[in-house]
């Protein structure tokens, strides 16, 4: 399975295993699984330790404790498509551990923006100034 132009895994590193799935489908829900369980051990797999580190610090729940990820796809009513579905959604997740994170440029606010809050602060300030009791006023 090809993941990007430098990066494939074999089809031999991940497991399917057919499950029953929910949803529609009539009588045909109960008799046939085609959902599938998808497999992959990041620890015995073919890439990089860099990528591996990275998949292993992801804060996915997808991902077991022991290093496996574990997909669930019963989207589809036939197995091929929920079949295909996985693996693009395995691949989904290995790119983004790959992709570069950007970093954040600080900026600072405009001066339109500083007298906005400013004129929102004055605004609210008037008004609770004009809830305030005068001296005179007594109850």
């Amino acid at each position: 399975m090809k993941i990007s132009d430098y990066i494939s895994i074999p089809d031999a590193s991940i497991e399917f295993y057919p499950i029953r799935s929910r949803g529609p489908g009539g009588q045909n829900v109960n008799k046939v699984s085609s959902g599938v369980h998808i497999r992959f051990d990041i620890h015995a797999s073919d890439l990089s330790d860099e990528i591996k580190a990275k998949l292993l610090s992801l804060n996915d729940k997808r991902i077991t404790r022991q290093g496996i990820i574990v997909i669930k796809a019963m989207t589809f009513r036939s197995a091929a498509k929920n079949r295909e579905n996985g693996l693009e959604r395995l691949a989904e997740l290995i790119r983004s551990a790959v992709r570069p994170v950007k970093k954040r440029k600080p900026t600072r606010p405009t001066r339109a923006s500083k007298a906005r809050r400013l004129d929102s602060k004055n605004r609210r300030s008037r008004v609770k100034a004009l809830r305030q009791m005068t001296g005179k006023d007594e109850w």
